[in-house]
């Protein structure tokens, strides 16, 4: 029924954002990547997704078509569900889904709550074929495997430094969602002046 909805952010939070449109606030629900897109802006085009059942009408919206075509694919696997999409969506980019799904990750699908071996399973069988991967997709993964693999060893190193594991995650956490491109020894460096 609806395509998207544009109009003024009246309300924004990491779960949903109140787009008012012709004085009617739409309460949609998104993902954390679409509250990334759409913070300190004043107004938003979302593409929607209407979730129609007995006791709710509820609006699901995507910064971008392909985060909303990616969601749908979703919730045509069996047992995964609208919040159960965003959930995923929250835990990676488009391109970054599409390429572990590809490239049959498991684990990576695991390590989003709420879903378990056989879910993350089902995913990959389900639309591993139906998904394109592009050269940008591949190159995404390869820098999410690198941030990773360098936010585990950094907080390695400030364990074996006698720092806390919580104390060091917090902080590494930080130190890569502000740069995600460091080196590690950058990192550790970085993170020492913080402990």
């Amino acid at each position: 029924m609806f395509e998207y909805i544009s109009g003024k952010i009246s309300e924004l939070t990491p779960t949903y954002a109140v787009l008012e449109c012709n004085q009617i606030g739409y309460l949609i629900h998104i993902s954390l990547n679409t509250y990334a897109t759409l913070e300190n802006k004043d107004s938003a085009k979302l593409y929607v997704y209407e979730a129609i059942r007995e006791d709710a009408f509820t609006l699901y919206g995507f910064a971008e078509r392909d985060e909303r075509q990616l969601f749908l694919l979703l919730i045509s696997v069996s047992g995964i569900g609208s919040n159960t999409a965003r959930m995923i969506l929250s835990s990676f980019t488009v391109s970054e889904l599409k390429t572990v799904i590809a490239s049959d990750d498991v684990n990576q699908l695991k390590g989003v709550k709420g879903i378990g071996l056989k879910t993350a399973q089902r995913i990959i069988i389900d639309l591993k074929d139906k998904i394109k991967v592009s050269e940008a997709d591949l190159t995404a993964k390869g820098a999410v495997g690198r941030s990773r693999a360098n936010k585990e060893e950094a907080v390695a190193a400030l364990v074996m430094l006698g720092f806390a594991q919580p104390a060091s995650v917090k902080v590494i956490d930080k130190i890569l969602d502000e740069s995600p491109t460091l080196p590690l020894e950058k990192i550790i460096k970085e993170a020492l002046k913080h402990m």
